[in-house]
């Protein structure tokens, strides 16, 4: 794998870091800037906001950039979001900080998509895009965790201040490792909005609102779970959430080559795991040790379900990849928003905490369902073979530092190509 992937690797680590520490950081700030708990918790939702609103606006105001100076500039505005959130006087001052900070979230992983796949040879695209996504897992695992620790030894705008150094970090290693990318083809804004219109493209988005949602529905609680439910004592809860990030670390790992071979089976089969894991979890959690093996369990198919996902959306968008890619980062968000919001509907109904694994079961079954119904429509479609399409121009050659496809001759003079051809469905095996 290219080095460059690494630098994609490290900016994903920085952008899970502040995505996930205000959660543990919620009381501290509270208690500091004098407002309650449940009112802190809109720094959440100012998050995951900025992430909604960002991924089509500055996805299609980059879209004529060349690659890394979008990439470079999108860490730059996360960078300055973390920096404001550090200095933030105010509450008010500090929810617009942490807009601003996920402003990027949706377009760097989007755009970063697209280049990861444009970094090596054919077959391997989705490992590609499985390595940039590792850096999110593994901020789960060291990321948070030391985060939240160091927030709560030196107060939490220290947090903000080490996450806008990684920021930099990032920005340095982008400018470093990624070779120069050309901006692609000439698309517009308008086949952008044409191609996230498209039918597939609706249903691809619509499986990831649903099928992600079976886990946020969960995770927004596991907390609570584990210490009413388990028997867990308050302080073991890192230990739990650092055990569902190495699950995710082990989806991550396990995505790439599964969905290079076969996308749609590591969609079904994933989806229909998670389903079957939550319903368990519900039986589970009242054992400490199997409570604890289905906690990776669900971090592990859950998080086996976003890179094909993420590789079908691109594949559907065809010609128009970039925006639909930061679209379905905008989806994993509403996923997220709208799983913990029907898994605290379960809990205000009186139906106790171990209702919610079975509200993400059924999430999760109308997510597979919804797949289903999108590979049946898709049968039959043309050009299948093909996620993201290469320049119509024939004198087209790899990106300076890509791996080059197999049995590929880069032509004399060439213009770099807009991207490469990756498979639809992965390969038959």
């Amino acid at each position: 794998m290219p080095l460059a992937l690494l630098a994609l690797a490290v900016a994903a680590f920085g952008i899970g870091t502040t995505e996930f520490v205000m959660m543990g950081l919620l009381p501290d700030v509270a208690d500091d800037l004098g407002t309650s708990v449940p009112t802190a918790g809109y720094l959440v939702s100012a998050y995951a906001l900025g992430v909604v609103i960002g991924a089509p606006l500055l996805t299609a105001l980059g879209s004529r950039m060349p690659r890394r100076r979008m990439l470079v500039a999108l860490m730059a505005v996360f960078t300055v979001g973390n920096l404001a959130s550090a200095l933030a006087p105010t509450f008010g001052l500090l929810i617009a900080g942490r807009l601003l900070a996920g402003l990027p979230h949706g377009a760097f992983f989007g755009v970063g998509a697209v280049v990861a796949a444009r970094l090596v040879r054919e077959g391997r695209q989705a490992r590609a895009v499985a390595t940039m996504f590792l850096g999110l897992t593994i901020a789960n695992i060291i990321g948070v965790p030391a985060a939240t620790l160091l927030g709560q030894q030196l107060g939490w705008r220290a947090t903000f201040l080490v996450v806008a150094a990684i920021g930099l970090v990032a920005m340095a290693a982008l400018v470093r490792l990624l070779p120069p990318l050309p901006a692609g083809e000439r698309t517009g804004l308008g086949r952008e909005l044409r191609a996230l219109g498209h039918r597939q493209v609706l249903l691809g988005l619509l499986t990831t609102v649903f099928g992600f949602a079976g886990v946020f529905a969960v995770y927004s609680y596991l907390a609570s779970m584990m210490t009413e439910v388990t028997g867990f004592a308050a302080g073991s809860v890192p230990l739990v959430l650092a055990l569902f990030g190495i699950g995710m670390t082990l989806g991550a790992l396990a995505a790439g080559p599964l969905t290079d071979r076969a996308l749609r089976p590591t969609l079904y089969g994933s989806l229909a795991a998670l389903a079957l894991v939550l319903t368990a979890f519900h039986f589970t959690a009242h054992m400490k040790g199997a409570a604890l093996v289905t906690v990776v369990l669900i971090g592990a198919v859950g998080f086996l379900t976003t890179t094909p996902l993420q590789m079908l959306v691109m594949h559907q968008a065809r010609q128009a990849p970039t925006l639909a890619a930061a679209s379905n980062q905008s989806a994993f968000n509403l996923a997220n928003a709208g799983g913990a919001w029907v898994g605290g509907l379960a809990l205000s109904a009186g139906w106790g905490w171990t209702a919610p694994p079975l509200v993400g079961a059924v999430l999760a079954a109308l997510g597979l369902a919804v797949a289903v119904l999108a590979g049946f429509l898709d049968r039959g479609a043309h050009d299948a073979s093909r996620i993201v399409a290469r320049s119509a121009a024939p004198d087209a050659e790899p990106v300076a530092g890509a791996e080059p496809a197999a049995g590929a001759e880069p032509a004399a003079g060439a213009e770099p190509a807009a991207g490469p051809e990756l498979p639809a469905g992965g390969r038959r095996g």
